[in-house]
């Protein structure tokens, strides 16, 4: 069933999924001024986005012509959600993250060419990808991996201490942070832009106990290392946090609207990307 918008179209459908073996629900938020200037949006834990009335948001950002036109794709999580997501490369201490490769692979191979197919598209005009938490994680860590596909990424809260051993005398941010290091092993590739936010009430967890919350230390480290490669803040990445923000829905829809303008605003879209060599 297809439900009608002033700006949109929205419907849900189910893919069967040979690489993780059950049923992916997913929604789908359709321009009505679908083109070949039409960008898309994957964003994980999709099924969080009804209780941040997304539909409506995206609507009204349609409607406005405040953002260009934007195909986007919530991707509902799954029972076995913290083994979907996490990192592709190599798991967390606690083996979690086992099926993030096959995750990786429905994304890149069933899902994007059903959308590709499905809709008449053979190319998008960029391809952006988001989450919420491990969501986050696994969105930053696929546009890190695949920046020729993906070229614009938003984490909500991300879970940036996702780590390959657990806390006590052997663990070392500077070693043991896996997002951290993919990145450390990585290059510049030009671009590619960077979307973060967190909450202060995130969490009350203060491992190296320097008077900040690991959410926000993790995020502010992140993206030290994306600037070494090469990465600014004056052009490719933009960090926000809010002082009342938390660990849920609530916060992330309210820092939503400010993700889509950054990422699809006209102004934005109307500027020349620079250019590097890596």
């Amino acid at each position: 069933m297809i439900k009608e918008l002033d700006g949109i179209f929205v419907e849900q459908r189910a893919i069967a999924s040979q690489f993780l073996k059950r049923q992916v629900i997913i929604n789908l938020y359709i321009p009505k001024n679908f083109s070949a200037d039409t960008s898309l949006l994957l964003i994980n834990d999709g099924q969080d986005l009804s209780d941040m009335n997304f539909e409506q948001m995206l609507d009204r950002a349609s409607i406005s012509c405040s953002i260009t036109s934007l195909f986007t794709v919530g991707i509902h999580a799954g029972r076995d959600r913290r083994n979907e997501y996490g990192t592709a490369a190599t798991t967390d201490y606690a083996g979690r993250g086992a099926k993030a490769e096959a995750y990786n692979q429905f994304v890149l191979q069933e899902l994007l060419p059903l959308i590709h197919i499905g809709f008449g598209m053979e190319k998008f005009k960029q391809i952006g990808f988001a989450g919420f938490s491990l969501g986050g994680l696994t969105a930053i860590d696929m546009t890190w991996h695949y920046p020729h596909i993906f070229s614009t990424v938003g984490v909500f809260s991300g879970s940036l201490w996702w780590r390959c051993k657990g806390l006590g005398p052997e663990y070392s941010d500077d070693r043991d942070r896996i997002m951290h290091e993919e990145i450390k092993k990585g290059k510049f590739h030009p671009g590619t832009r960077f979307y973060f936010t967190t909450g202060s009430l995130d969490e009350v967890a203060d491992r190296n106990k320097n008077g900040i919350i690991d959410s926000i230390d993790d995020t502010l480290a992140l993206i030290e290392e994306l600037k070494k490669k090469g990465y600014t803040e004056e052009h490719d990445i933009k960090y926000i946090n809010y002082e009342e923000g938390r660990h849920d829905v609530s916060t992330w829809g309210k820092a939503m609207p400010g993700f889509l303008l950054w990422g699809w605003g006209k102004e934005v879209q109307g500027e020349k990307l620079r250019v590097h060599s890596s």
